[in-house]
């Protein structure tokens, strides 16, 4: 019979989970707005879609290398889900909880790391081929990294510390976005001939404004989930406090750093800069104090506005600033482990950082964790997209990416009396009235009018 400790335990792991997978709404949001509207039925669907084969990839084979076994390198036993034995693939998850409850929750992350790529490849790349390769991030890639990390791999060995995925999610999926965004190269007009920048601006800033307060909600079920328990109900209150504690440091840094150096308070840099600071905290939040916690947060959102300026200047085309949110300040957060990490301050932290008297043993473990992960995840990710590349194509024409990715790969549009506005659709919209009045007469009543 279930105990009441393991329901309680239970019922706030799914609780929990659930959080993460409303992110899903969060992230689409975000990147819709942040891009331009003839391409947001592209966006939406992509978010759909991604969570969809994470799902399927962690299933079948995903789980069985992250969590089977202790292998140094990758897991080996319950490698099939849909056919295996479950039994064989739980040994490094301790938690009071029913085995699918573990996996959902696990579920959840990994369609996490996939959809931060979606964000830097959007606007111009093939709808297959970003399904493909967020099929194989999640099938090998991710479980690998967490096997490494969480499985009771090599990395965990060594004394590693991410207790809610700052590397094991953000990082990777940001050196796989980064590694898309290097290969597809910039969007048609993002670049002058002369070097200059030419700003492409979102269409919908209070629609990504929305998505970033889902993203936050969502952040008090990836944290404090992370406990996979409640029989530390103070532990889990002080991640709760320690990751608003982030973001709220960070919102006021980028903003005051855009002010500053662009003359204005930019809506988009004070949005990174909140995920940016929940980004950071997310490796620690078990192991910073509060004001370690506002430290870190503060420092994200700083080096989140000027990793965007440098990625811009670098001609590295990210049209949501995934890779400064998640990959750059990703590793903020993960060297801050070593430096801010402080005994006691939950009963899940029992190692010191740099700073707290704990020497740069731990330090110098984290720079080892993202040096590695940071080159099998780029070079790995990098392969994979290559294949790709040489095999279905991962770009669309640049007929397309003028015209749009929701009419040339999906044939709909999401705001469809605005388009017949826009001067740059006027010969499609006319193109699609005449054949339409070649076709069939007119229906007043009817949804295509």
């Amino acid at each position: 019979m279930m105990s009441m400790e393991m329901a309680i335990d239970t019922l706030w792991v799914l609780l929990a989970g659930t959080l993460v997978f409303f992110m899903n709404l969060g992230f689409a949001a975000v990147e819709s707005g942040f891009s331009r509207s003839k391409n947001t039925v592209n966006i939406l669907s992509k978010n759909f879609i991604v969570f969809a084969v994470s799902s399927l990839g962690f299933l079948t084979l995903g789980w069985g290398i992250m969590f089977g076994g202790e292998h140094p390198l990758i897991g080996t036993k319950g490698l099939f889900l849909l056919g295996g034995n479950i039994d064989e693939s739980v040994y490094t998850l301790s938690a009071n909880v029913p085995f699918w409850a573990k996996f959902f929750f696990q579920l959840v992350f990994c369609g996490t790391a996939a959809t931060i790529v979606s964000g830097a490849v959007a606007e111009r790349i093939k709808y297959i081929s970003f399904i493909v390769f967020s099929f194989i991030l999640t099938l090998i890639i991710y479980p690998i990294v967490g096997h490494w990390i969480w499985g009771g791999g090599w990395l965990s060995t060594m004394g590693f510390m991410d207790f809610a995925g700052t590397t094991v999610v953000h990082s990777t999926g940001g050196w796989a976005a980064l590694a898309g965004a290097l290969i597809l190269g910039p969007r048609f007009g993002k670049y002058g001939s002369d070097g200059k920048v030419h700003p492409i601006l979102g269409h919908d800033m209070a629609l990504a404004t929305i998505g970033l307060f889902i993203l936050w909600l969502g952040w008090f079920g990836f944290n404090p989930g992370s406990t996979m328990s409640m029989s530390d109900p103070s532990a889990v209150a002080h991640i709760f406090v320690v990751t608003n504690t982030g973001a709220i440091a960070a919102v006021l840094t980028a903003t005051a750093t855009s002010w500053i150096f662009l003359g204005k308070p930019d809506l988009g840099m004070t949005i990174n800069g909140c995920l940016a600071g929940l980004v950071a905290v997310t490796g620690g939040c078990a192991y910073f104090s509060v004001l370690s916690a506002l430290i870190v947060g503060a420092i994200a959102g700083i080096v989140v506005v000027f990793s965007v300026l440098a990625f811009d200047k670098a001609k590295i085309d990210d049209p949501v600033g995934a890779t400064s949110v998640h990959l750059v300040c990703g590793m903020v957060g993960t060297i801050s482990v070593g430096l801010f990490a402080q005994e006691g301050v939950t009963s899940l932290s029992t190692t010191n950082g740099l700073f707290f008297g704990g020497g740069a043993s731990l330090l110098i473990t984290q720079i080892i964790g993202i040096v590695t992960t940071g080159i099998f995840v780029f070079a790995s990710s990098a392969i994979v997209w290559l294949i790709i590349k040489g095999t279905l194509g991962i770009r669309v024409s640049l007929a397309e990416e003028i015209q749009g990715l929701d009419i040339g790969e999906h044939g709909n549009v999401a705001y469809p009396e605005y388009l017949s506005r826009k001067p740059e659709y006027s010969a499609i919209a006319s193109a699609t009235s005449a054949k339409k009045s070649a076709e069939k007469p007119i229906r007043i009543a009817s949804s295509e009018v």
